[in-house]
């Protein structure tokens, strides 16, 4: 665990008048950034596109198909179980607001302050990983995610992408606010566990105490490091707490490990071909070993 004690100042800046060499010393010193307010625009119409979909997927439940990962509506959003006492016995994770059913969460990936950061973290040539994600903690009892490290779901070759989650509504620690554990993307990839939200850290080593939560008002960013310490507790609110992320790579780096629980991580090894998202900056040079896609 670390020890040296870092505060929400150490690591915040302003989206206004914002310096992207600032921004990128602050993140690879810490391996987490807050930029307040940087995504306001775009907020209100993504919550819109996933409170949209997330009512699509709930209406869809009878048609729920049971994954290792709990159950995946025919849309492709992802329900865990639901705790005691919730109106229904599966709740949603993971909903399908992507890249391809949203035009908003895809243009806001293509904020230009938000790359120049991703570019001076990440240098000239960056593509997006994966598609978007959108999460969702439905109002009392959401569930939690617990302590991990993203690597221990996608291990990269070189330095691994960068993540940038967005608050779509207010949050603070009873909406279930992110915490993060500073510095600790200087550790390498951790041991993870099944835990009740897939991969997690376990919480002798880890308790909840030596993360940092962060909260912050809608199109409020945080940034953080493939291989940093990230979490959030249940959403015990009576308001659902939306959340929008996207992930930013060097061209040349790809994915070597993965999985989704203890026992399936590294059971097979990811390939370099056509590990190519699109570029928002610079240019794909020809790679013999990862064939250009045609």
């Amino acid at each position: 665990m670390t020890t040296e004690t870092v505060s929400i100042k150490d690591i915040e800046l302003a989206a206004e008048g914002l310096d992207p060499q600032q921004a990128a010393a602050i993140y690879k010193e810490q391996g987490c950034l807050v930029i307040r307010g940087l995504m306001k625009a775009y907020a209100p119409d993504i919550r819109r596109d996933i409170m949209a979909r997330m009512e699509e997927a709930i209406a869809l439940l009878d048609k729920a198909v049971k994954a290792e990962e709990g159950w995946y509506t025919p849309d492709g959003t992802l329900f865990l179980p639901a705790p005691k006492g919730f109106v229904r016995d599966k709740q949603v994770m993971v909903t399908s607001c992507r890249y391809n059913t949203s035009a908003a969460l895809f243009q806001s990936a293509m904020d230009g302050a938000l790359l120049d950061i991703a570019e001076a973290v990440l240098g000239p040539d960056v593509e997006l990983f994966m598609s978007g994600q959108c999460l969702c903690k439905e109002p009392a009892g959401g569930h939690p995610k617990m302590l991990h490290q993203d690597a221990a779901y996608f291990e990269h070759r070189y330095e691994g992408p960068m993540a940038v989650l967005t608050y779509a509504v207010d949050t603070n620690i009873e909406r279930g606010a992110l915490h993060v554990v500073p510095g600790s993307h200087k550790l390498g990839v951790l041991n993870h566990v099944d835990t009740e939200s897939h991969l997690g850290l376990d919480l002798k080593q880890w308790p909840w105490e030596a993360a940092v939560p962060i909260e912050g008002e809608a199109g409020d960013a945080i940034f953080f490091h493939v291989k940093t310490i990230h979490g959030s507790k249940p959403n015990y609110s009576d308001v659902a707490r939306p959340v929008f992320i996207h992930r930013y790579r060097a061209a040349d780096d790809y994915v070597v490990l993965s999985g989704t629980s203890a026992s399936n991580r590294g059971e097979v090894e990811a390939r370099k071909e056509n590990q190519m998202g699109f570029m928002v900056r610079g240019f794909r040079s020809y790679d013999a070993g990862r064939a250009d896609a045609t």
